[in-house]
């Protein structure tokens, strides 16, 4: 009787979640661009969870665009993302063993990880390393991944005191048969660079980015490494009030700067047609309210104007931080500012996924949606206000 009970009482929970979980009807939304900076072709990362490489070397390149003054689309750069992966495990490698497993240790990262390659071992052409060395055109990583974790884990568990001379070696031998050698040289308009001399031919800087973060749980204008898995590297980030982080995307943004961007895009109002936006889906649940201006009274008519968003405050971020509703799932690259046939503004971003979604690869994300779901923005540091590079000691 107790197991039938607890059956009924769980079917009954389910009933009542799905029945109080509106089916959103979007509008048909038509998007005027106000300001687009330069950014190069979307990239899929298919079935790897290396976003935080894709959304980093995409911000890169768009960098060395605007600091190159590059005009013409077919000079833009293609650089290698596996390069900078392949380099990621390896350092990582390193340093779970060193820590005896007590380490993240998977596919995922974040965006000073790039830097970090890029400062230490370079960079090359895309063409040089594509990562497609196993048998896929595009990235399938699971085995790869799988193969990685046991290995480092059974290194750590070795009943020997000491470690041999040759794991390492073997890690990367994995590494190499999987995304191919690093390059030692190579040809680029017929001149023969380095990966570290090709960086520096394209006048990209690692140490000239700075990383903006918002929470309360550490001192505004202060440095902390924020609390997540992906952050393996402890890379420390500059803690700034939540307007002040919008502020100092808006102000990148006009100013001819992108962002690269760590978010959590785990609300429903996050599609896989180009939306992210911060729906309020307590308030669509609501019938005889305004809800049905936009949901459709029983969702039997369409969408005639955006859905009404969540209010965001900084106690709100920190809360849903605190509880892990917000976690660090995926990294894009900021690059423009849009706005719909209503006036409301968006910010346009470049994702990973491929050319897919109704705006072949680009999402639309509003102001409510990046104040709430942001982990972190990388910018130039030449991209900050003069207030708020003075507030963080940054010259």
């Amino acid at each position: 009787m107790k197991k039938t009970l607890t059956i009924i009482l769980a079917l009954t929970a389910g009933f009542i979640a799905s029945a109080q979980a509106p089916k959103i009807e979007w509008p048909d939304y038509k998007f005027e661009t106000v300001l687009a900076n330069p950014i190069t072709s979307v990239k899929n990362q298919a079935s790897s969870g290396t976003c935080w490489c894709f959304s980093g070397i995409g911000f890169i390149e768009s960098e060395i665009i605007r600091i190159n003054n590059i005009k013409d689309e077919a000079k833009y750069p293609d650089l290698s993302e596996f390069f900078v992966v392949s380099h990621s495990y390896s350092d990582r490698a390193d340093k779970y063993v060193r820590l005896d497993g007590k380490l993240g240790f998977s596919a995922g990262s974040e965006c000073d990880d790039v830097l970090h390659v890029v400062k230490d071992y370079g960079i090359v052409p895309q063409a040089e390393m594509t990562g497609m060395n196993y048998g896929t055109e595009l990235p399938r990583q699971a085995e790869l991944d799988a193969v990685l974790l046991s290995y480092v884990s059974t290194i750590i568990k070795n009943p020997n005191r000491t470690l041999s001379t040759a794991w390492k070696r073997g890690f990367d031998a994995v590494l190499r048969e999987y995304f191919g050698a690093y390059p030692e040289t190579f040809t680029v308009d017929g001149k023969t660079y380095t990966p570290q001399s090709y960086r520096d031919a394209l006048k990209f800087n690692p140490d000239d980015y700075v990383t903006l973060t918002s929470f309360t749980h550490h001192p505004f204008y202060t440095k902390f490494a924020i609390e997540i898995c992906d952050n393996w590297r402890w890379d420390e980030a500059w803690n700034v009030t939540i307007d002040e982080f919008i502020e100092a995307l808006d102000y990148a943004l006009e100013h001819g700067y992108t962002a690269a961007w760590g978010s959590d895009v785990s609300e429903p109002g996050f599609t896989r047609d180009g939306y992210a936006i911060l729906v309020d889906t307590q308030a669509a649940a609501k019938a005889g309210s305004d809800q049905e201006h936009w949901v459709g009274k029983d969702n039997e008519q369409k969408a005639i104007s955006a859905p009404k968003e969540k209010e965001v405050s900084q106690e709100t971020r920190q809360l849903l931080f605190d509880n892990k509703t917000t976690t660090d799932d995926h990294g894009m690259q900021i690059f423009g500012i849009a706005k719909d046939q209503w006036g409301n503004k968006y910010y346009m971003v470049k994702n990973s996924w491929g050319i897919t979604g109704k705006f072949d690869g680009i999402w639309y994300a509003t102001e409510a949606f990046v104040r709430n779901q942001s982990m972190d923005i990388m910018l130039h540091k030449s991209a900050l206000t003069k207030e708020l590079a003075k507030k963080l000691g940054i010259k």
